[in-house]
């Protein structure tokens, strides 16, 4: 990838790295990628020793990792460092999209039937876990996750990111793995044994939601430094329209999801009055 990172060096004051390093960053994101879809496709073959594995959820894994790569390598990544909407775009990948996909491919499942069984008796034991339960509760998950993003976009993070490749590895394994986890809190299909009440999931995806959309209207009024102003723009219209289609896929995946849970069964007739 190509980092087009002079005109952000006098407004850190840190000196770029050498392209080396951001290219031996590149092929470190290959090899994890490369290991996360080999890791799936053994998991797939010993989980199927057991019981067949839905062809859908495969497709999702692999879907999320795509919408991964696209952030995190090749021209959309390459733009990123001098287009702020190329950057948005990513963001949108990486922390919004490839997180949710993820989440709806159920990769824990996959992971306890596929392990042997007593290294799945302790990823369950860690699942059960009470610092699992608070990092997974969807207060906590929205809050890293909105708030991670007003301190990315509202300070000089942005900029510094660019230019610092162990700025860049933090701030994009923040976004993606609080992404993840907030997206597998609320509609998730992994089994959870402190999965949230519906109330409690639906209130923080309205507040998140809200979050999202005023972040993206102040990034409208106030465009980042370095960005110019039409681009600025552009990146913070697309932050606004295509956040809320990725909220508005968490929205209809939640009620669907309690529809199925608690909604008349198939064959079973609703009379008048509940009786």
């Amino acid at each position: 990838m190509r980092h087009q990172e002079q005109h952000l060096d006098g407004l850190t004051g840190i000196a770029p790295a050498d392209p080396l390093v951001w290219a031996a960053l590149d092929v470190v994101l290959v090899l994890i990628l490369v290991l996360a879809a080999v890791g799936h496709a053994a998991g797939l073959r010993a989980a199927r020793r057991r019981s067949p594995w839905p062809l859908h959820r495969s497709i999702l894994f692999y879907l999320g990792l795509l919408c991964a790569a696209a952030a995190l390598l090749g021209p959309v990544a390459s733009a990123a460092h001098s287009s702020f909407t190329a950057h948005m775009l990513g963001h949108l990948l990486l922390g919004m999209i490839s997180p949710l996909l993820l989440a709806r491919s159920a990769p824990v499942t996959l992971a306890l039937r596929a392990l042997p069984v007593q290294a799945a008796r302790v990823l369950s034991r860690v699942l059960r876990s009470p610092g699992a339960r608070v990092l997974t509760h969807p207060v906590v998950a929205g809050t890293l996750n909105a708030g991670g993003l007003w301190l990315l976009y509202a300070t000089d993070l942005l900029q510094v990111m660019h230019v610092s490749p162990v700025a860049y590895t933090l701030v994009h394994l923040h976004i993606f793995v609080v992404g993840y986890v907030f997206s597998a809190s609320l509609v998730g299909v992994d089994p959870d044994p402190h999965r949230a009440s519906m109330a409690l999931r639906s209130t923080v995806l309205v507040l998140f939601i809200a979050a999202h959309s005023i972040l993206a209207k102040w990034l409208y009024a106030h465009p980042p430094e370095g960005a110019a102003d039409g681009d600025a723009r552009a990146g913070a219209q697309l932050m606004y329209y295509g956040g809320d289609a990725a909220d508005v896929a968490l929205l209809v995946l939640l009620f669907t999801g309690w529809y199925s849970a608690n909604g008349p069964r198939s064959g079973q007739t609703v009379r008048p009055g509940g009786r």
